[in-house]
């Protein structure tokens, strides 16, 4: 079973003010469109991870079928809200997918080919995958359940899956992707003006 750590704590320093998770996107906003697409996808739960504002992300997600996870130490960085979502994590996980929320272009399709290619490593003892496109690493990056305890026990800048891709990459399994959505992240205003100014159609 794949659990789903969706990160929505951070404060979007990047973009001048607004919290980026909040902005409209297709038919709901940047987190929203990232919950559907996960939900959509072959997890068996999926778990969000709230911080900065995270009021106005519980209420713009009402509905959705997740669980909520609170980061009171977000302001730390990422490496915290990966520790506090693998933390919470089901028991029966065997596998951790950890989802950014500034890639919007991913889709299910994307999501689901990362988890087969992770599912199908395992019999080689790579239990680590990663999204690749034309050479170049994205995300997310799918672990084995079996490194929960590594993955809370790291601190610094390595903390989070960081560091576990740095430490083994005999067991790292390269997932090449047929398009560059792990790659198209939003981190500014001019970032997003150029995602919106796509208008990508939600897939039917």
């Amino acid at each position: 079973m794949i659990s789903a750590v969706i990160l929505a704590a951070g404060m979007s320093t990047r973009m001048g003010g607004p919290n980026k998770l909040l902005l409209p996107y297709r038919d709901t906003t940047l987190i929203g469109n990232t919950v559907d697409q996960v939900t959509g996808a072959r997890v068996g739960e999926t778990l969000v991870v709230v911080g900065h504002q995270a009021g106005r992300v519980r209420e713009a997600l009402a509905g959705k079928p997740v669980r909520f996870v609170d980061n009171p130490a977000f302001a730390e960085g990422q490496g915290s809200s990966v520790q506090a979502g693998v933390r919470a994590v089901s028991a029966d996980a065997t596998g951790i997918l950890i989802c950014l929320t500034d890639l919007p272009l991913v889709e299910s399709a994307d999501l689901d080919r990362l988890i087969a290619g992770f599912e199908a490593a395992l019999a080689s003892g790579r239990d680590v995958a990663v999204p690749i496109y034309r050479g170049e690493r994205g995300n997310p990056v799918l672990i084995a359940a079996g490194y929960r305890q590594e993955v809370l026990a790291t601190r610094g800048p390595v903390a989070g899956c960081k560091g576990i891709v740095k430490r083994y990459p005999e067991r790292v399994q390269s997932v090449e992707m047929p398009n560059d959505h792990v790659l198209r992240d939003i981190d500014t205003m001019d970032d997003y003006r150029r995602l919106t100014a796509l208008a990508p159609a939600a897939p039917g």
